[in-house]
């Protein structure tokens, strides 16, 4: 197995959830594990490092026994800006890191390959996730070396995730669905509102 040693895996945490209802969704409960405890077993042995990237008191997340780095910037400006401040926290605390892999804090049912699949298929640049012909730019593999280059978007308020993937040429890697207990659903299958938090449990249960 190559080795993940130059990878920080970061779970993007600092979005303010409206359409579940506010507050932290990574915390909800599935089949007694909170989102977050099955989004950090599925992505954990994938990278070499992990850390959960947030807003406001990083205290909250102390049980799920994970470094934590806090985004200066507004969590109005989005992932990108969860992003730098991963890219920027690997210098005084990961500096063997060459690469970040992110993913985002709502998807309980992540392939355990998606790391070493796009990392064998970025070219030296950026890779992103994608299925069923839907891309997923937030679940991806960024070289240190583009921090300008996320830096730039941020300054020109250009907040896309997707965008900045386009502009520098990010390889989309398509996944395959996965069969849980019978039911086809998407890897990347996240939860936004309270019915999808219903359906993941479902789904939960299936895997059991």
């Amino acid at each position: 197995m190559p080795s993940t040693h130059h990878i920080l895996g970061v779970i993007l945490a600092g979005g303010r959830s409206r359409r579940f209802g506010g507050g932290d969704k990574g915390l909800a409960d599935i089949c007694g594990q909170s989102i977050l405890s099955r989004v950090i077993a599925g992505f954990r042995p994938q990278v070499g490092r992990l850390a959960l990237s947030v807003n406001g008191d990083a205290a909250r997340f102390s049980d799920l026994g994970i470094e934590t780095i806090t985004d200066g910037e507004s969590p109005e400006l989005g992932p990108l800006s969860g992003i730098l401040a991963a890219m920027d926290w690997v210098a005084g605390n990961a500096p063997s890191a060459t690469l970040i892999a992110t993913v985002s804090s709502d998807v309980p049912f992540l392939p355990l390959d998606l790391v070493a699949r796009l990392d064998a298929t970025r070219n030296d640049g950026v890779a992103i996730a994608a299925s069923q012909g839907r891309r997923h730019p937030t679940i991806g593999l960024w070289p240190l070396s583009l921090r300008h280059k996320v830096a730039d978007a941020l300054v020109r308020r250009a907040l896309s995730v997707n965008r900045l993937a386009e502009d520098l040429n990010a390889v989309a890697v398509d996944f395959p669905m996965r069969d849980i207990g019978g039911s086809e659903i998407d890897p990347f299958f996240n939860i936004n509102t309270q019915d999808d938090l219903a359906a993941a449990r479902v789904f939960a249960q299936k895997e059991g």
